[in-house]
């Protein structure tokens, strides 16, 4: 649904979306592909990433809670969208630290092979975390154009509806008949 918004709300709507892209794009890729050319020689470096990456996930979560008291409706729509892609991300990034804790158990004190441990963590660890990064840097781009032609996804407009809020209907292009 499209909604007449103001400018300065659709601007306001655009943080969250810009927040979790930057966690995804500039840390979870640009930053790990730069700390791991160092992790050679300090592999505490890599560190940063998870360190980063769950501050800006619970300042997402933080930010979310208090926008359902403090902003107008439409902003507050926002960082629910962003809430809910961060909670998804959240549960993926916590599998892969169950994961890496399962393979060092396994490791120390179950005697396996250093490859079976690599094997567990990057394909049933790593993998899925990649591809839940660039699936969600598809999703959050297009809910920031979202967020820019002053639309919401439908479940969001169930779930925290505003009966003052002017829906703009926008006629259905001729090659939908």
């Amino acid at each position: 649904m499209r909604f007449d918004v103001p400018a300065a709300e659709i601007k306001k709507a655009n943080v969250p979306h810009e927040i979790f892209l930057t966690n995804l794009i500039g840390n979870h890729i640009l930053m790990a592909v730069g700390a791991g050319g160092i992790a050679g020689s300090f592999p505490w470096i890599m560190a940063i990433i998870p360190i980063t990456s769950f501050s800006l996930l619970g300042f997402i979560l933080w930010r979310a809670r208090r926008s359902l008291t403090r902003d107008p409706w439409y902003v507050m729509c926002h960082w629910q969208v962003c809430a809910r892609r961060s909670r998804i991300f959240i549960a993926m990034l916590l599998m892969l630290l169950l994961v890496m804790v399962l393979g060092w158990v396994g490791y120390a004190y179950l005697g396996w092979m250093k490859e079976a441990v690599m094997a567990l963590v990057a394909g049933t660890g790593i993998l899925p975390v990649m591809v839940t990064v660039l699936v969600l840097i598809i999703v959050e781009s297009d809910a920031l154009y979202h967020a820019n032609q002053a639309k919401l996804p439908d479940w969001v407009v169930e779930r925290y509806p505003n009966p003052e809020a002017k829906v703009i209907h926008e006629e259905k292009p001729a090659y939908y008949d």
